[in-house]
């Protein structure tokens, strides 16, 4: 549903099918001949053939149907200017009968519709005053007192009007109800983009943190075996085997999140590593040839995404300083207890010589844990420490659990 959508533009009256101005063309000069018939059937009454008044009534009963022709020719031009032609053919109906029933009753529905107070007034005292100087000009007897054809004339063009203004509230609120139903969906449509760029952006941090780790692992160890000569065949052997591993499971973990991606409907999302796969995470590094000193005590179970994001931090820490600093020793302290905060906090030294990881990296780790921090409700700082090397500390929110 767009703003051009035709059905809405018919309801609004924006645009009419060709029937709807057929009809409204017909009705209008089956009532200007109704009106016709019903004024000079009465006046012929009131002037029989041969009466004094009979040839002056004979004349305008002629020329009645040609002003009214002249004010149905008005009627088009009644969108672009709705109070003047239905001033304009009130004006008429002081000369014309069938112009007051038809045209002048059509002028004033569409002058109503658009519900303007003083284009409404005006024409109601146009249409009041002609059909008044009609009674007065032709002497058809219809009221035999002034007061009761002003009103009776008030009464004619209150009808059309009101029914112009029930018309013009109808329209406005169906255009209203599509205003809304427009709104509605493109905040629908801006809400599903958002989710999309969230969604985008969650997966690529979390392809970044799976895949970074690994391949820094196997950059290194075949770093080690491009740089070091005095390898011999067993541990060439050894390290081409690790350089294997690491590559089979940094496989395995995009697969992971690939059908992450392909699931659908009731897939379920694999689980998350969290701080009880620190110890794993450890060892694959000490295998590598990192020296890591770990500290801090963590007084029980931090909340599921605490624990993920603070797995992150140190994941993302250890594989930027095995690309960055190979060798350099590396501090890891993790501590907290429920009700307060868990601080995370992962230094190393400067680099030393050895075989290097590629060195240039995008930076998008360090912001997706920022990222990651932010939405767990902490705060993360990181950056060179006084000691020529750098540190990540991060300070996650640990709510006591109410149970």
């Amino acid at each position: 549903m767009t703003a051009a959508d035709p059905r809405i533009e018919y309801a609004t009256g924006a645009r009419l099918r060709p029937w709807s101005r057929v009809w409204r063309y017909l009705l209008v000069v089956l009532m200007s001949f109704v009106g016709w018939s019903v004024t000079y059937g009465i006046g012929m009454q009131e002037y029989p053939d041969g009466a004094p008044g009979f040839p002056a009534m004979f004349v305008i009963a002629l020329i009645d149907p040609v002003v009214c022709l002249i004010a149905i020719g008005l009627l088009p031009l009644r969108h672009r200017a709705p109070m003047t032609i239905a001033v304009v053919t009130a004006a008429l109906g002081a000369v014309s009968a069938s112009a007051q029933s038809g045209p002048a009753q059509l002028a004033a529905v569409s002058n109503a519709t658009h519900r303007r107070w003083v284009p409404i007034v005006v024409n109601g005292a146009a249409f009041v005053i002609a059909l008044s100087t009609f009674e007065l000009l032709v002497p058809v007897g219809t009221f035999e007192q002034l007061w009761f054809g002003v009103a009776s004339s008030a009464v004619a063009f209150l009808v059309p009007a009101g029914f112009g203004l029930y018309v013009g509230a109808r329209r406005a609120l169906i255009a209203s109800l599509h205003e809304r139903a427009l709104e509605a969906e493109r905040e629908r449509e801006l809400q599903v983009a958002a989710a999309e760029a969230g969604e985008r952006t969650r997966i690529a941090r979390e392809m970044h943190d799976v895949l970074a780790h690994r391949i820094s692992l196997v950059a290194m160890h075949a770093g080690a075996l491009t740089y070091r000569e005095d390898l011999t065949r067993e541990q060439t052997r050894e390290t081409a085997l690790l350089v294997q591993d690491n590559a089979r499971r940094a496989l395995g973990e995009l697969s992971q999140v690939l059908g992450v991606l392909r699931a659908s409907g009731g897939g379920v999302e694999p689980p998350q590593p969290t701080l009880a796969a620190l110890p794993a995470l450890f060892e694959e590094a000490a295998h590598a040839g990192a020296v890591i000193d770990v500290a801090g005590e963590i007084a029980g179970d931090p909340p599921e995404l605490v624990s993920r994001t603070a797995y992150r931090i140190v994941q993302e820490a250890l594989t930027n300083a095995r690309k960055h600093a190979p060798g350099a020793p590396i501090a890891v302290r993790v501590d907290g207890g429920p009700g307060g905060l868990l601080v995370v906090e992962v230094t190393n030294g400067a680099a030393l010589t050895g075989p290097r990881a590629d060195s240039h990296g995008s930076g998008l780790g360090l912001v997706g844990l920022a990222e990651r921090v932010e939405l767990a409700g902490g705060t993360i700082e990181y950056g060179p420490d006084a000691k020529s090397g750098f540190a990540v500390r991060a300070w996650l929110p640990w709510e006591e659990n109410d149970d």
